[in-house]
Order: C-alpha cells, then structure tokens, then sequence
C-alpha cells in the first residue's frame, strides 16, 4: 500500500497525534536539514489531512442544521 492509500485511512485523532509528533521533533531541534525538510513535508500533508476532516464535520453540521431548519 502506497503512502498517500496509508495516509488516507488515517482518522482525524491519529492524523492530528502524528502531526504533534512531528511539530514536536523540529521544536527540539537536532535533526538534519533534509530530516527536517522530510518533516516539514510530512506535518504539510498531516495538516491537510486534518484540515479535511474539519471541513468534511462542517459540511455534515451545515446540512444537519439545514435540514433541522425544514
């Protein structure tokens, strides 16, 4: 399984823990340029993940109340 097919199975929780995981490595410092530069990329396609799921738990309140307001 590719890792883009990985990262999209992964649920909001785990997406976001990873992302603390990472932010946490380049704070502390002690890593190499292109360790950091391979963080950096992973905490972007995290962040997006996560920002997915916002949007997607948005949209699912947005039509609830929609249809509440009917």
């Amino acid at each position: 399984m590719t890792d883009e097919k990985k990262d999209e199975r992964l649920s909001y929780e785990q997406a976001r823990a990873e992302l603390a995981q990472v932010v946490e490595r380049l704070e502390t410092g002690g890593t190499s340029l292109e360790e950091s530069l391979a963080l950096w990329e992973r905490g972007e396609r995290l962040a997006d993940i996560c920002q997915r799921w916002l949007d997607g738990a948005r949209a699912r309140i947005d039509a609830a109340r929609e249809r509440a307001e009917d």
